[in-house]
Order: structure tokens, then sequence, then C-alpha cells
């Protein structure tokens, strides 16, 4: 068997996967923040939810308003509650798409 060598450290360059922090500072689990050199993304369980690059906003259009829990830290990691979310899409200042296919 041939083994080939892989620099796992290359393709992973500039990507940084948090867990969100509570006010408190403690991690909450299942919640997730993912840096890249060009994106800010938020993640909740395995479902994208949030990307914001090159100053835009996406939002996945099945699952941004998913669940109540999903809503919460969607708004913390957006810095705005689910009215001004709205608000935002309706006037096509978040674009929603499909992240997740």
């Amino acid at each position: 068997m041939k083994v080939i060598r892989m620099n796992v450290k290359k393709i992973l360059k500039g990507i940084r996967v948090s867990n969100m922090e509570s006010s408190r500072g403690n991690e909450i689990p299942n919640q997730f923040i993912i840096r890249t050199d060009d994106a800010t993304i938020f993640q909740s369980y395995s479902t994208i939810i949030v990307v914001r690059t090159q100053g835009k906003t996406y939002l996945d259009k099945d699952s941004w308003a998913y669940s109540t829990t999903t809503g919460k830290y969607r708004n913390i990691f957006l810095g705005e509650d689910k009215k001004a979310t709205e608000r935002k899409i309706k006037s096509g200042e978040y674009i929603l798409t499909k992240l997740n296919e």
C-alpha cells in the first residue's frame, strides 16, 4: 500500500473554528463560529445558518428561522433581533439562499 503525504495545515490555513460563548464566557455546545480569511460563518449543529463575506450577509433560506434555539444564537451572531433580520431580508440587505447543498 502506498502512503500519500498530505499537508493538512496548508489545506486548513486561515480556518478557525470555535464554539460560541455565553455572556458568562462558557462555551455553548453545538453552536459554532467558523472564520476563514474571507468569511465568518455561524453554524448550528451541522447546519450553516449565516455566512458573512465580502460585505454581504447570506442566510440559509430553509434554516435561518428553524427553531427557537437556532434563532437565539443567530440573533447573537448578527447582533439583532428576529424582526430586524426580517426587515433586512425584505429590503435585500440580507440574501436568502441555500447554504447547505
